[in-house]
């Protein structure tokens, strides 16, 4: 509800004022009106002293809403406030035009004696206006930059000049929308966006420059592999490099671990040694005098 709103609220600030004309004397004419605007339907070059009747269609029916003989007109309630004609020039204006206006009209002729001499048709569209568009940009991986222009109103058209050239599919391939461009990396310039439809046309211009933060990287790296492109950062090594730098330090822990384990071994081991020599002092010098005894 609240898109609907804006929108109608875009619609009539564009509309205001927003006159368009049709010359309708031939069968089959299109016209348009803009929403909320005022539209001009020429019917004939005049149509005093002659007899005519303005039908509205719908489905399987018709609605009379304007019926001239000679010089006197009448109009239908419903258009009452909104329909002026115009019998000296056989002009007929609508104003403050609403969607359900669209459709097809009927202008019947009729000689004096009342019997129809002919008629014609025509279709009239009421559309939105085209608002004034906004651009908006975004910078891609390649030093290329994506470019939109968004606009309001019914069945916008888009195109694009850069400097005043028109931008062809070399310069900008067309994205799936056509109110959205790609630039190449290297292009700037004044773009402009200009927005049409069949009731009117609007245009948005901008200065462009180069993707700000991309620099062009030329690189091998240690693997072989070469980086030649538009980046955000300049070539960097892979986590090979924290990998080189962890591993001497699990083995320097590993080593010293092993070291101390080694040096506790030894101390065991000479003291061990040190309690046997001294027991085997001991022992041996208890037992040297009575070995002498058995001797004498």
């Amino acid at each position: 509800m609240e898109a609907v709103l804006r929108l109608l609220l875009i619609s009539a600030g564009v509309s205001h004022g927003l006159e368009s004309s049709c010359d309708a004397r031939q069968n089959g004419s299109q016209c348009y009106g803009a929403l909320g605007g005022t539209v001009y339907l020429q019917l004939a070059d005049t149509m005093a002293y002659i007899h005519y009747s303005f039908y509205k269609c719908s489905t399987g029916s018709q609605t009379e809403i304007l019926k001239t003989k000679g010089t006197l007109s009448s109009i239908s309630v419903s258009f009452i406030t909104r329909l002026h004609f115009f019998i000296n020039n056989g002009t007929l204006r609508l104003n403050n035009t609403q969607r359900n206006d669209s459709g097809e009209y009927l202008l019947e002729t009729y000689d004096s004696e009342g019997k129809s001499s002919g008629s014609r048709g025509l279709q009239l569209f009421i559309e939105a206006p085209v608002s004034s568009p906004q651009l908006s940009s975004e910078c891609l991986s390649h030093g290329e930059m994506r470019v939109s222009c968004s606009s309001e109103g019914d069945g916008p058209q888009y195109s694009w000049t850069l400097d005043g050239q028109t931008l062809n599919d070399t310069d900008a391939p067309p994205d799936n929308k056509t109110n959205t461009v790609t630039l190449k990396k290297g292009l700037s310039g004044n773009l402009t966006c200009t927005v049409r439809n069949n009731i009117n046309r609007n245009t948005v211009s901008r200065r462009i420059s180069h993707c700000s933060g991309l620099i062009y990287d030329n690189c091998t790296l240690s693997n072989g592999i070469k980086i030649s492109e538009w980046v955000n950062t300049l070539c960097v090594e892979s986590t090979t490099v924290a990998t080189v730098t962890e591993a001497p330090t699990s083995k320097t822990s590993t080593g010293s671990g092993f070291n101390v384990f080694v040096y506790f071994q030894l101390a065991e081991v000479f003291i061990l040694l040190i309690i046997c020599l001294g027991s085997y002092w001991f022992y041996k010098k208890k037992t040297c005098p009575q070995e002498q005894d058995d001797g004498e």
